[in-house]
Order: C-alpha cells, then sequence, then structure tokens
C-alpha cells in the first residue's frame, strides 16, 4: 500500500504507523457489518413470513400424542382450485412431484422445510425461491369444507413444528361453524365419558381415578381458545396449575407405556390402566419436568411418578391430564374420586 506524492513523483510506502491505522479501520468496518447482519438478520426472518395461501384456517396444529399416533401434523387453509400456493420462507426447492399419488412441494429453508400438498408445481427442483414466491398452483383432493385445501406442513429433522411459527404466529382465526363443530366433538366426548362411566360402574365421584396432583384447575376438557397459537382447538383434556417441582402421582394402577419428550407435550408419560368395567383406560400427563418411571413398568394408585414442570408448548408450571377411553379422549372429571 502506498501514497503519491503531492509532485507527482513515485508513490512512497506509508509508515507502518498509518498502514496498520487503515488495516484497524477496514477491519472494524467489517466486523460491525458482521455484527449488524447477525443482528438484524433473525428479526427479518422473524417478520417476512407468507402466508401461502389467502385463506382461513380451518384445521389447526394437533400433534399427536405420539410419533406413530393419528393426529393432525400441520395446518389446511381454505382456497380454491387453481389458487397460487406461495413459499412462506425463501429456500430452496428439494421436491416436486408425486407421493402417494398426490402433488407435493418441499421447500428447504435451512434448519426446517415446508411442505405444501396437493399442489401442481410451477418450478422445477433445485430452484431458489424467495418469500412470497409462487411455486405452485391448488387443487382439490384434501378432504375439508371448501372446494379445495391446502395441507401445509413443517419440519425440523423428523419433528413436525405448527408451519404458523414461520409467519410470526399471526393465526387467522377458524370460522364461526367451526368453533360450534368443536363444542360439539367435546360435548359428543363428554357423552361418551358419562356413557362408559355407567356402563363400567365408574360413574363421576366413584374413585376410579384419583387427581394426579395437588393443583387448581385453570383449564377444563372442551373447547378453548389457545393461548400460543390464538385459535379455536378442543382442548383434549384438563390443566392443573402447580408450582414447578410439585409431585405428580398416577392416577390409578397400571403399566407405562410411553415415555418421552416431544415438542408439544415437553416431557409425556403415558399409563395403561387395562380394562375397567370394560373400557379400556389410558391417562396422559404432559408438560412435567421429568418422570421417575420406566416404559413397561408397573405402578400403583398415589405413586410417585414425576414433578410439574413447564416443559413443551406451555405458558407456564402445570400438568395436563388427560384420559382416553377406548381409544378416545374424554373429560376426565367424572372418573375423579371427589
Amino acid at each position: 500500500m502506498s501514497a503519491r506524492p503531492a509532485d507527482g513523483g513515485s508513490p512512497r510506502p506509508l509508515h507502518p504507523r498509518r498502514r496498520g491505522a487503515r488495516l484497524r479501520r477496514w477491519a472494524a468496518a467489517v466486523v460491525f457489518a458482521l455484527i449488524t447482519a447477525l443482528l438484524t438478520g433473525p428479526q427479518a426472518w422473524a417478520s417476512g413470513g407468507v402466508w401461502p395461501l389467502e385463506g382461513p384456517v380451518v384445521r389447526g396444529f394437533d400433534p399427536p400424542e405420539v410419533a406413530w399416533a393419528a393426529g393432525h401434523r400441520g395446518v389446511d387453509v381454505a382456497g380454491g382450485p387453481g389458487d397460487a400456493v406461495r413459499t412462506p420462507r425463501e429456500g430452496v426447492v428439494t421436491f416436486a412431484g408425486m407421493v402417494a399419488g398426490r402433488p407435493v412441494v418441499v421447500v428447504d429453508h435451512g434448519e426446517t422445510r415446508t411442505t405444501l400438498e396437493p399442489v401442481e408445481a410451477t418450478v422445477l427442483a433445485g430452484s431458489r425461491v424467495g418469500a412470497g414466491d409462487v411455486v405452485g398452483r391448488l387443487i382439490a383432493g384434501h378432504d375439508c369444507p371448501s372446494g379445495a385445501c391446502l395441507h401445509w406442513g413443517l419440519k425440523r429433522g423428523d419433528d413436525y413444528l405448527d408451519p404458523v411459527s414461520l409467519v410470526g404466529g399471526d393465526v387467522r382465526l377458524l370460522p364461526d361453524a367451526a368453533v360450534a363443530q368443536i363444542s360439539r366433538r367435546a360435548d359428543e366426548r363428554r357423552a361418551l365419558a358419562a356413557a362408559l362411566g355407567a356402563t363400567g360402574g365408574f360413574a363421576g365421584g366413584s374413585g376410579a381415578l384419583a387427581v394426579p396432583t395437588d393443583g387448581r384447575i385453570t383449564s377444563v376438557f372442551g373447547p378453548r381458545f389457545h393461548p400460543i397459537f390464538k385459535e379455536w382447538r378442543l382442548h383434549q383434556g384438563v390443566d392443573l396449575s402447580a408450582a414447578c417441582g410439585t409431585p405428580i402421582h398416577a392416577a390409578a394402577d397400571g403399566t407405562v407405556t410411553h415415555v418421552g419428550f416431544d415438542a408439544s407435550g415437553g416431557w409425556r408419560l403415558i399409563i395403561a390402566h387395562g380394562p375397567l368395567g370394560g373400557v379400556d383406560l389410558q391417562t396422559v400427563y404432559l408438560h412435567a419436568q421429568g418422570y421417575r418411571v420406566r416404559l413397561g413398568e408397573r405402578v400403583a394408585r398415589g405413586q410417585l411418578v414425576g414433578t410439574v414442570g413447564s416443559t413443551g408448548w406451555s405458558t407456564g408450571c402445570h400438568l395436563h391430564f388427560s384420559t382416553k377411553a377406548n381409544g378416545r379422549h374424554v373429560d376426565p372429571q367424572p372418573w375423579w374420586s371427589t
């Protein structure tokens, strides 16, 4: 690096101190630019999501309790045949073709990937796309109340995530008809619980199940406005608010059929109680700090099995407790002793 004299003569070398000062200023500018990019990058990512389709959510994200069980591993957005489908984030199209007879488009965003179906692709695999770019056209074929629905999924590795998180959680609420539908489902399940209790001799208050922790009921079984996803969903159990670390006890004698961690339920425990009065009954415990029992272990009613926590999709320390009768979620309260 050199400087040219005012008289136009030959350039002379910079003094080492001046050269070092320039290098330091250049390095500082580069570091500042990198820090700025790091600080602003996530903010742009968090606010730059685009809904893939103009329409309301007619079915929300409702993952299964365990990976192999039935559930809804994405959201359904109402639309019409031929509607443009857009990628919610920038990324690379890694797949555009048929899966099990349905056209699917997959966009890789780096740590996560979006799946869109049934969508006839207008892009090729390997194409780089920006947030909001059209990647295909919606076709009929996905079961939903409208003429056509987009099933929008999101995965990180093998884990299913709520795709609405890509657009900052600004959920467009379910239509009023969906709220009524959820209420009907809750009423049907309450009726089923009452019927099972009556036929099996376990009517409410008879003590088939013990209350699993010393807590205050803050959310009951039935339709509710979800505190995290801001949409109406069927709450499939009862929330018992208690301090983190409060003991959790087995509600009845049984066998541990699942102990594990997942994104939605946090630390999850499932106990099978076998046929009780002709009813195949299971209890499910979510959001714990952890559990002290193992898969296959026999437990007794009232046995300490874990402690209350706030893991998974949780807004505070509590136990989500649910019951399944013959494979269907039912209201736990009619089964509790009083």
